[in-house]
């Protein structure tokens, strides 16, 4: 099974100009806790977490109301190809700690896959349990 099989689509973009009070209301509405951010172009540039909004923007002291989305993203996001096994796609996010795997196809943002998408399909659940638990051992081994 591929990634394209089970990944989310359409895709919640933000472009990077935005600010961040626009992306979080746009994190809340969808129930979401991720916004690649796109270029006018459909290239991703970054990701958002609500986690980035708390940790550079929030606690930094800056205002969400003016800080635009680019200044606070995370930059230099792994993605991969709609075309990737899934066992792969899932060793991937268990070994860089993801748990949102933007999929891109040309350059340009397609899909998402979550490791909630992997505990979805029964044949990839085992892959989602893999990765689940290497992102933990990580995490827990950095304290």
């Amino acid at each position: 099974m591929k990634i394209r099989d089970i990944m989310s689509t359409p895709v919640i973009r933000i472009h990077p100009e935005e600010t961040v009070a626009v992306a979080a209301r746009m994190l809340e509405r969808s129930n979401i806790g991720a916004l690649p951010v796109c270029g006018s172009d459909g290239r991703m540039c970054g990701l958002l977490t609500d986690r980035d909004i708390v940790t550079r923007c929030l606690a930094a002291g800056r205002s969400p109301s003016t800080t635009p989305v680019k200044a606070i993203m995370t930059t230099g996001v792994v993605s991969a190809p709609p075309d990737m096994e899934l066992g792969l796609a899932a060793g991937l996010m268990g070994r860089r700690q993801i748990r949102r795997l933007p999929v891109t196809e040309n350059g340009k943002l397609c899909g998402m896959l979550s490791l909630g998408d992997l505990a979805l399909k029964e044949e990839s659940s085992i892959d989602a349990g893999d990765a689940l638990t290497e992102i933990s051992d990580n995490l827990s081994s950095q304290f």
